[in-house]
């Protein structure tokens, strides 16, 4: 089963589950963002996004409709959101 993805521009994906089963958890993206996932395979969800510079985002939504409802940034300060994706 295939456990971590490494590619050309330094980004490295991370996955677990039970062969033919297995998703994506984790991406570390080249510029230091790590990207957190949830859900089955093919239905993974982005939950959470830790960047560099220390603000983390937090999201809800299905697949593909993920939205951010809470971002924390590096100095201590929360910024919460209510709506759909785009509204």
């Amino acid at each position: 089963r295939m456990v971590r993805a490494e590619f050309a521009n330094g980004s490295v994906q991370h996955y677990e589950g039970e062969r033919g089963a297995d998703r994506i958890v984790r991406a570390v993206r080249a510029d230091g963002a790590v990207a957190y996932f949830e859900g089955g395979q093919g239905a993974e969800r982005l939950v959470r996004m830790e960047f560099a510079d220390g603000v983390v985002q937090h999201y809800e939504g299905d697949k593909g409709a993920e939205r951010v409802v809470r971002m924390e940034l590096a100095d201590g300060m929360v910024h919460y959101y209510e709506g759909e994706q785009g509204a």
